[in-house]
């Protein structure tokens, strides 16, 4: 295919989409600079099955730069006066608000996520990351410890150094933010690796984070996980890695970090179950499974709700409002204002989830209900939309119950006995979301502590949210982040001083 690029222009004159595609082509952002790479990459517009830009293909020497600038410029952020970094992280977050138009475009054609029900909300959760660490400068605290009237004891809270962030592409300014706002405000520097797949906006939410902290303290290298990722985890200057990704993904960067002996936290699969009562009020659990399944991001979510267990009293009917309801989503152009609905990232993906559907259809007495209408406009390619897609009557072993399958592929069970659905949801080797639907409160009660996940709701399906702590279990993961919690105990060490009296 032709690569099509827009004319060049600088980073402070990037109005459109257009123009940030123009300045980010071929670039990483090291030291306060975009920096070219030896090699480069093309990044699809899955849309419209073209080329959308072109982006770095960073290897060691690019992530050894992106460090270095990193390791001089910490120093002098570690010794600015805490409450300031903060001051200065949230209002680079107010400046992203401010830009958050173009930036919500500039995601939604490299992602294919809508703009209207994905990308602004995106951009809103992830500049609240920032101003929310910001405002928790002033809790970096140590401790005093009454150990002996005749010493002082105290512990004090220290920046690692360099950390090194891994983020996937499908929420990734969100993700962005997460790892680097707390490791900024607790005074470490960052080098993010951002995918492949969707850099771009990343890209230029560093380049506009840079203009309110100084110089090398946020850098970004693109590239893929052998040449790029594994130079950054395997760096000998990098104190902390943090990663979002895939199961198998989040083994090897745990591995690297084992391998040097430096702490690493993961945020990894999930297969979220949702359970649904007899007294839950219909109406709020299909608006819930709609919004819990993640079907506005094409499903390509950790916390999907992609175990829909319901109780046989309210099966037909919730199955029949949910065919409703997701027959009336538009699927479409991720431009388009009316559309709910984009693509999936990318064919490689998108064979995937098809596998898992295939899997469905070839069991006996399970059955594929798709809903909605694909688009048909004549500048969209096909290729990668898809309706979002229910597994019925499917057995708990099959690969399709059981795996992530990170799609818009939900499967419905019906249950009866209480203890049953518990177990059912339970019998994962993952444990990251679930959410219970009952008017009982002993019922939640008891379906919260028993439930085996890390980030449980009752009656709601919330994405992320700032100041709620956020990670699972097993092996959805290692460390918890959103939170006070995380910040201090992801991104700082605890220093213990004893002096005699």
């Amino acid at each position: 295919m032709d690569k099509v690029l827009p004319t060049p222009t600088r980073p402070e004159d990037a109005t459109t989409a257009e123009d940030w595609l123009a300045v980010l082509a071929d670039r990483n952002f090291i030291g306060g600079a975009l920096t070219g790479a030896a090699a480069s990459l093309d990044v699809m517009e899955p849309a419209l099955m073209r080329v959308l830009g072109s982006a770095a293909a960073s290897g060691e020497a690019e992530v050894s730069a992106a460090v270095a600038a990193a390791k001089a410029a910490q120093p002098g952020w570690a010794g600015t006066n805490a409450r300031k970094r903060g001051k200065m992280v949230a209002e680079a977050g107010r400046a992203i608000i401010a830009e958050a138009a173009v930036l919500a475009k500039l995601l939604a054609r490299e992602t294919g996520k809508a703009v209207a029900t994905e990308c602004r909300g995106e951009l809103a959760v992830a500049a609240d990351l920032l101003e929310f660490y910001g405002g928790l400068g002033s809790e970096l605290k140590g401790e005093t410890v009454p150990f002996d009237p005749s010493v002082f004891a105290t512990t004090t809270r220290e920046p690692l150094g360099v950390v090194g962030a891994i983020v996937p592409w499908n929420v990734p300014l969100v993700l962005t933010m997460l790892k680097i706002a707390p490791a900024l405000v607790a005074g470490n520097t960052v080098v993010i690796k951002a995918s492949e797949e969707a850099p771009f906006a990343t890209l230029a939410c560093a380049v506009i984070l840079d203009r309110y902290l100084p110089a090398g303290v946020v850098n970004v290298v693109v590239g893929d996980g052998p040449s790029c990722g594994a130079a950054l985890t395997a760096h000998p200057d990098i104190a902390k890695i943090t990663f979002t990704g895939s199961e198998n993904a989040g083994r090897i960067v745990y591995g690297a970090g084992a391998q040097r002996i430096v702490p690493v936290s993961l945020e990894l699969g999930g297969k979220s179950p949702m359970i649904v009562c007899a007294d839950a009020d219909l109406g709020k659990v299909v608006a819930g499974a709609i919004n819990g399944m993640r079907f506005t991001r094409q499903g390509q979510s950790c916390t999907a709700a992609s175990r829909i267990y319901v109780h046989e009293s309210l099966y037909d009917a919730f199955l029949s409002a949910l065919k409703t309801k997701l027959d009336a989503m538009v699927i479409g152009d991720p431009l388009d204002e009316a559309t709910e609905i984009g693509t999936i990232i990318n064919p490689r993906q998108k064979a995937t989830i098809d596998r898992y559907v295939r899997i469905a259809e070839q069991t006996p007495g399970a059955s594929v209900l798709r809903c909605g209408t694909l688009p048909t406009e004549d500048h969209l390619a096909p290729d990668l939309f898809m309706q979002p897609t229910l597994l019925l009557d499917l057995p708990e072993d099959s690969p399709a119950a059981r795996e992530e399958i990170f799609g818009p592929v939900c499967m419905i069970q019906r249950w009866s006995d209480y203890e049953a659905v518990i177990a059912a949801a339970n019998d994962s080797p993952y444990g990251l979301a679930a959410t219970v639907w009952t008017d009982s409160l002993a019922t939640a009660l008891d379906a919260t502590r028993r439930i085996n996940a890390g980030y449980v709701q009752v009656n709601q399906n919330l994405t992320i949210q700032p100041n709620l702590s956020y990670g699972g279990f097993g092996n959805s993961g290692l460390g918890k982040e959103a939170s006070l919690e995380a910040m201090l105990e992801h991104f700082t060490r605890k220093k213990t001083i004893v002096m005699a009296m």
